[in-house]
């Protein structure tokens, strides 16, 4: 739909029965994140918080909780963005069938960022303070924007076309933050901003910074859409929403977002940082406090009845996994047309999304051999880990689409058991030592710091799966009975380790056990802290073993070996996934809170009718 800001989409939302008014005053520290995921777990509606705490502005949050409420916000147009991304990926298409995508070119040509100073008039000033201070978090540092657009421009090539629109989380207060004055932006420098802060340095001159809450739903997903080279962000957003990105400049030069509900205007100025952090995060664990840009704000301003747009991120699934949802209905086939061969990747969301990708490739180096083997789908993994996001993937698995058509990496389950009926632990296992992972992974030895492995798979199936633990198997003093999570895959409990040392001893301990005997249709074995825990679910199973471990350091194998500086192992592979002492803690519920929050599900509270 055209929507012309977010207070029209909450309109058509409220009239097809996709939201519900909180009427009930909620204060933004822990209650109100704490009712949105209780509303989210149950696959509830968009929700319009009327009364918050401690501040005149009404919020919004929920809009993306489903994909198909998503579906129905873009009901108008996602056939025609589809085609757009594909044109972008592959423009071949059009010269094959000129018919067919006749209108696309026209799409992306009407959707470009339109300049109207008329606007000017409609927007008031406030203060930071001001604003609904949402807290998500007990241990967060204090409240923070989640869904933001921060808009930057290019300082050697300015104006909007040259521009980039992300989406990066922004702490408002606490810490060492001056009260309304400073804010806090936390980016990798590899990003869009961070390429433009790195430009604006060289310089010596601050980068500009504009941030955005609100508009039309079309202009948050396009900060956060994975676009090919050359579609900006903007004609992006103009496209999606039917209506083109409408802006201005303010007097000091700022892009305003003519159509947002809140603008934020500032300045990051060379090597000026201060700790920003902790923040509940989406791999399900608390980013921790680091020095991250600062922000010098400059003005803040607002529509009338504007309304304040936030999600809470946390361990998968969240809000941020829907929009993920769509985001692959859009641009599903624009990756694999990157990268020759490749059929498919998954970012695994329960993984927390950046730990574990699944990918599918061709393997068609060798047709004349009898016996295929992983060759080209190696080539095709180095690629998807050099590739923007993907590069921060500290496991990959990819398979070969030769060995079985249907096979689908968003199928978790069947995807793995078919990785561990052919992978041949002794040649198949590649990993990647002291190099990048993502900043709000804590599983390695330092920020940004750790590992990756690449799991490849290809050829006949090498072994039936076992969907037991041999009973005869005695596991040694501080290892606990083993759980089958999946066929093929046992989790054993152990006890907490103190130093490095004591862990190789009994890691040495427990593979001498697994030793003598045939455990060939187990080929992976997890240690856990918790073993019912990490084997209650296949969630539960993805989720901690590959966001409490990093690959060079937590993988051990039975009788392993090293061949020409390559690792393998005869028998079962082991991955400790325990937590360790540098691991940033998990996200906990406040139990306080979740009683309190009770009293809207009661009779007479906004949202009693979802009881029922």
């Amino acid at each position: 739909m055209g929507y012309k800001s977010l207070a029209a989409c909450i309109e058509d939302l409220d009239k097809n029965g996709h939201l519900l008014r909180i009427k009930e005053e909620v204060d933004p520290y822990l209650e109100m994140a704490a009712i949105h995921l209780r509303v989210y777990e149950n696959q509830g509606p968009a929700l319009l918080f009327e009364n918050v705490k401690g501040s005149k502005f009404k919020a919004v949050s929920n809009l993306f909780g489903t994909l198909e409420r998503s579906k129905f916000m873009f009901r108008d147009s996602l056939a025609k963005i589809k085609q757009l991304v594909e044109l972008r990926s592959d423009p071949i298409k059009a010269l094959k069938n000129p018919i067919a995508y006749a209108g696309t070119a026209l799409t992306a040509l009407s959707a470009l960022p339109l300049k109207q100073s008329l606007f000017k008039q409609t927007f008031s000033k406030t203060s930071i303070s001001s604003l609904p201070q949402i807290v998500n978090w007990p241990m967060d540092g204090g409240p923070f924007i989640t869904m933001p657009q921060v808009f930057t421009e290019d300082i050697d090539k300015p104006g909007v076309m040259n521009g980039n629109l992300g989406m990066y989380r922004i702490q408002l207060a606490g810490n060492d933050y001056i009260q309304d004055q400073e804010i806090g932006l936390h980016y990798q420098i590899h990003r869009g901003i961070g390429v433009h802060q790195t430009k604006a340095n060289a310089k010596g001159k601050p980068l500009k910074v504009s941030i955005f809450v609100g508009g039309p739903p079309s202009h948050p997903l396009a900060a956060v859409m994975p676009l090919p080279e050359g579609l900006s962000e903007l004609t992006f957003a103009g496209a999606l929403g039917n209506r083109r990105f409408r802006y201005f400049y303010d007097d000091e030069g700022f892009c305003i977002s003519a159509d947002a509900d809140f603008v934020i205007t500032g300045t990051v100025y060379p090597q000026q940082n201060k700790p920003e952090g902790p923040f509940g995060d989406h791999l399900g664990y608390y980013s921790l406090t680091h020095p991250f840009p600062l922000m010098k704000v400059h003005n803040v301003y607002h529509k009338n009845d504007a309304l304040w747009s936030f999600t809470v991120v946390g361990r998968p699934p969240q809000e941020d996994t829907s929009f993920g949802a769509l985001i692959h209905e859009i641009t599903g086939s624009a990756i694999p047309q990157e990268i020759s061969g490749l059929k498919e990747v998954n970012a695994v969301d329960a993984a927390g999304v950046h730990p574990l990708l699944f990918a599918i490739g061709s393997e068609r180096y060798t047709p004349f051999l009898k016996e295929r083997k992983p060759q080209e789908i190696l080539t095709i993994a180095n690629h998807i880990l050099g590739k923007n996001q993907l590069s921060l993937a500290k496991y990959l698995f990819i398979a070969a689409r030769e060995d079985n058509e249907a096979l689908r990496t968003g199928d978790v389950g069947p995807f793995l058991q078919h990785m561990l009926q052919r992978i041949d632990l002794r040649k198949d296992l590649h990993f990647y030592t002291n190099t990048t992972i993502d900043t709000l992974d804590y599983s390695g030895d330092g920020l940004n710091t750790g590992s990756k492995v690449v799991f490849a798979a290809a050829g006949e199936q090498k072994r039936e799966l076992w969907n037991e633990f041999p009973a005869k198997i005695n596991l040694p003093v501080g290892f606990s009975v083993a759980k089958i999570a999946l066929p093929g895959i046992a989790v054993i409990g152990a006890k907490p380790f103190s130093t490095a040392d004591e862990r190789s001893k009994e890691m040495l301990r427990l593979t001498e056990a697994l030793r003598s005997d045939d455990l060939s249709g187990l080929p992976l074995i997890v240690v856990g802290d918790d073993s019912e825990f990490t084997a209650a679910t296949l969630n539960n199973l993805v989720w901690v073993t590959f966001t409490r471990s990093n690959p060079a350091a937590d993988i051990f194998g039975v009788d392993a070996f090293t061949k020409d500086k390559h690792w393998g192992c005869n028998g079962p592979l082991i991955i400790d996934a325990r937590k360790k002492s540098h691991h940033a803690p998990e996200l906990i519920k406040d139990a306080a809170i979740e009683e309190r929050i009770n009293r809207l599900w009661e009779k007479g509270g906004s949202l009693y009718q979802t009881k029922h």
